[in-house]
This record gives C-alpha cells, structure tokens and sequence, in this order.
C-alpha cells in the first residue's frame, strides 16, 4: 500500500559528521572553510561582487530574476570546471539570491539512499542543496534523486519480505546544485535533469589581478599593481591559488616588508614559494625534467613516469598534467607522454634529439 504525505517532513537537524550541515548562517561566507578562515571572507556574496565568468553570471542572472519574478523555485543548476574556479561560491550567491538556505554535502560523502533521503525531507521550500563532485554519488542513490528533481517527491521501501511497503513523502521545493570536474563521468539521464548547465572556464591574468586586488582589501593588506598582476599570472588560472598567493605574500610582506605587497616583494615572496614565472611549483618542474632527462623528451606511459617520480599515476593524470598541456609544456598521444619545445626552453635545456618531421 502506498501512504502519501501531502506535507513535506522536516528532518532533525544534522548532527556533527553527518553528510550535511545545517549551521543557521550557512549561506554566508563565514560558514566556509575549505581554505582556512582566512579564504572563508573572500567569497563573495552576490553575482556583481563575482569577477570572471561573465557569460555564466549574466545568464544565472536573468534565472535568478525570472524565477523570483514568479515566485518560484530557480531550475535545478549543474556547474561544470576545474577545481577552484567558484562552483561552490556560485552555489552560496544562488542561496543568498533566492532568501534560502544552502545545505552543502559531496557525492562520496552520500553513500546510501537512506543518507540521501533524510537530508531531502530536512529542506524547506527555497533551499538550496549543493552537492560537490555529483558524478561520484552512487548509483542506488541516484536513483532517488531522479523523482526528488521532477516530481519533488521520494519513493522508499519499508520493510523486507512480503511485509515490505512503499511509501511515497512529498518535498518541498528546492534547488539543486551540482558541481563537477568530470562531466563525463555524469550518467546521461541525471545530466538530462538540469535546467541550467554551465561551463566555468579559466580565468585571465585581469580577472585574477582584480580578485587578488578585491581579496587584498578584504583582508586589510595592501599591494600595488604590479604585485597584485604578478600574483594574477602565477596562479594557473584559478581563483583558489591567487587567494593561496596572496595569504603567503602577505605573512612574507608582514616579516620582510613591513606589511607592504609591491613587485620586488612579490617577486621574492613568490620565489621563495617556488612558484615561477609559469606558475609551476616543484612537482611540475620535477614532472618535466624528468620527462626531458631521463626520457628524451618522450613519449613516455604514464606508469613510467609515475615509477620514476614516486608519485600515484592518477595524481599525476588529475593534477599535475591538465595544467601542462593547457599551457603547451606536455602533449598527450596515443605513445605516450611528449614534452614540446617550450618546455626545453623553460627549463634551460635544449632537445637531446632531432625533433621527427610528419615524413619521418
């Protein structure tokens, strides 16, 4: 027999530990705390304080308006990027624009359907659910969430034998919120439930200076232009490492500088961090050398390289190599591993062997 709730149930609220947290002022920045506390205050807090991803923003813009305009719950929203690119500020902004309350949990973190339910039944109309690293949940737990992202209702087996029963509880309306650095790991039909999907991209060395300039000022320091530009083009395109930056830059400029970030102390700060002009640090210089030392250049399986770094092959594919081959320093092909031309001259050294022609 199938039992319906025309109301939705309200969950307890969760306890330490559980897969969410529901902290009363979860929607502002000061309940964060992936980067430390000192990151926590340099998220911002709505669309027009958010630098970068200007396609993104105008369009979640025109969502957030129409959907307040009638009084409605905003579409279900898929982001997609690197790590560090604002997924999760994106998700607080949405939060914050819709007067509710984001509850944050992540794909591995969600391990049976039951952990899935108890946090859907908790939310209240307007909330926001975000979950990090979607692509990774289960697939009995994705199951539930297809009729919980239409229909806003969740069927459950109670019970085990031939005393077992469905019921079916209502939700109240909410918005989900998933983010993603593997879009292609999303099976077809939970893609397919996403009224908004959006590609955050790299950012340039201006939208980063501005970001290092905004969070400078957040943070009470103060750099120049030329500090705040050479900070902006060592952080790989991403927010995440120019807020990371700035932090060191400023207990460095607090000890050798008097607390003042201009380009030479940017410079040094930078250099005793061992980040170059390339924003490499010293696994992405021990990646390449030992690519051009000890391989030539390449190609090279990943596993080799793995071997001679002592390093998880998956480490290197995940973390390392994306930022290599973006740059042009690393070309993936079907042999292997090759280094280019520009990682031979950022390095000081030069080709051990004749570069191959198309007719070789």
């Amino acid at each position: 027999m199938t039992q319906q709730h025309d109301t939705p149930r309200r969950g307890p609220r969760a306890a330490p530990g559980s897969p969410i947290s529901q902290e009363p002022d979860a929607t502002l920045p000061s309940a964060q705390g992936d980067d430390g506390s000192a990151d926590v205050s340099l998220r911002p807090e709505t669309l027009s304080e958010y630098v970068g991803q200007g396609q993104v923003c105008r369009n979640l813009d025109i969502s957030i308006r129409a959907a307040k305009a009638r009084s409605e719950t905003l579409d279900h929203l898929l982001l997609i990027g690197p790590p560090g690119l604002g997924k999760t500020s994106l998700a607080y902004i949405v939060a914050r624009s819709m007067a509710g309350r984001l509850h944050p949990t992540s794909g591995p973190v969600i391990e049976k359907a039951g952990d899935l339910a108890a946090i859907l039944t908790s939310l209240e109309r307007g909330d926001v659910l975000f979950i990090d690293e979607i692509h990774r949940l289960g697939k009995a737990v994705e199951e539930i969430l297809y009729p919980a992202m239409e229909d806003f209702r969740i069927d459950l087996v109670i019970g085990e034998g031939p005393s077992a029963r469905s019921i079916s509880l209502s939700l109240a309306r909410f918005t989900l919120v998933g983010a993603t650095t593997r879009a292609g790991m999303l099976s077809a039909p939970l893609r397919s439930r996403f009224g908004n999907t959006f590609q955050l991209e790299f950012y340039s060395d201006d939208e980063l200076a501005e970001i290092v300039r905004r969070s400078a000022r957040r943070l009470g320091v103060i750099i120049d232009e030329t500090a705040a530009m050479r900070v902006a083009q060592r952080s790989r395109g991403t927010p995440r490492v120019a807020n990371r930056l700035l932090r060191r830059l400023r207990d460095y400029a607090e000890v050798k500088a008097a607390g003042r970030i201009t380009g030479d102390v940017a410079t040094d700060g930078l250099e005793l961090l061992g980040v170059d002009r390339a924003g490499f640090d010293s696994m992405d210089r021990r990646f390449l050398a030992v690519l051009l030392e000890k391989f030539e250049g390449g190609p090279v399986g990943i596993e080799t390289l793995a071997a001679a770094l002592g390093e998880d092959a998956a480490s290197l594919e995940e973390v390392y190599e994306p930022y290599l081959i973006r740059c042009g320093f690393l070309q993936k092909t079907p042999r292997g591993r090759v280094a280019t031309a520009r990682a031979y001259e950022h390095l000081g050294l030069r080709p051990g062997r004749e570069q191959r022609t198309l007719f070789d």
